[in-house]
């Protein structure tokens, strides 16, 4: 005698096994998907960091990571462009002359616009992180102060270009990493390749010229 199977919990059965079978699916997708996305290993390896940069008020700073260490972007007012050029015999380099710098950003701004600064957070003495200090003849840095970065772990002093001061302990400026713009409000950090945006408008640079030489710009 043949039993009366019952079709409602067969449909069941078969319904469930096909919800299993996409949950699996899915979730080996999952690995598949994120797999081609730029691990957080990878960008600590030196993959490039896009960032917007619309938000950046006058004056003010923003710091992001790229392999591992800080970057940061500032964007300098003119008050703060003007007063780069009036303190070059205090700086071991005011020119740049050491290769801390790209190519493109080896002028007097040591950058690619003269207004956006970006710079890898790091003090050339022993790795430590500066402060930024914009304001102008704090008590606690002095009267010849116009701003920049102080580094309170063993006192050295860098300007608004990143450069460094004289009798301090770090040896040589701050670095700027390879960087290009993808647009008026986008960089890319890290990757500088065929890039137009990447070559500075020799007319900005020499309207901000620290040392007198319109060569250091670079070619247009």
């Amino acid at each position: 005698m043949t039993e009366g199977v019952d079709h409602s919990k067969r449909r069941m059965l078969i319904a469930a096994t096909t919800a299993a079978g996409g949950v699996a699916a899915a979730g080996a997708a999952v690995p598949f998907v994120l797999s081609l996305m730029p691990s957080e290993r990878a960008k600590a390896a030196g993959a490039p960091v896009e960032v917007d940069i619309s938000a950046i008020q006058p004056g003010s700073m923003i710091s992001i990571e790229w392999q591992g260490k800080p970057v940061w972007i500032v964007r300098r007012t003119p008050e703060m462009l003007e007063m780069l050029g009036k303190h070059n015999d205090a700086l071991v380099d005011p020119g740049s002359t050491m290769p801390q710098q790209p190519e493109y950003c080896n002028n007097a701004t040591r950058s690619i616009k003269p207004e956006v600064l970006v710079v890898l957070g790091v003090c050339t003495h022993l790795g430590c992180s500066p402060t930024f200090r914009p304001e102008v003849s704090p008590v606690d840095l002095g009267a010849n102060w116009a701003g920049g970065w102080f580094c309170p772990c063993h006192g050295s002093r860098f300007d608004l270009a990143a450069r460094v001061f004289k009798g301090v302990p770090a040896p040589t400026n701050l670095i700027i990493p390879p960087h290009k713009y993808l647009s008026e409000t986008r960089l890319l950090v890290g990757d500088d390749s065929q890039n137009p945006s990447s070559v500075p408008d020799r007319k900005l640079s020499e309207n901000y010229q620290l040392n007198g030489d319109a060569s250091k710009g670079a070619a247009v």
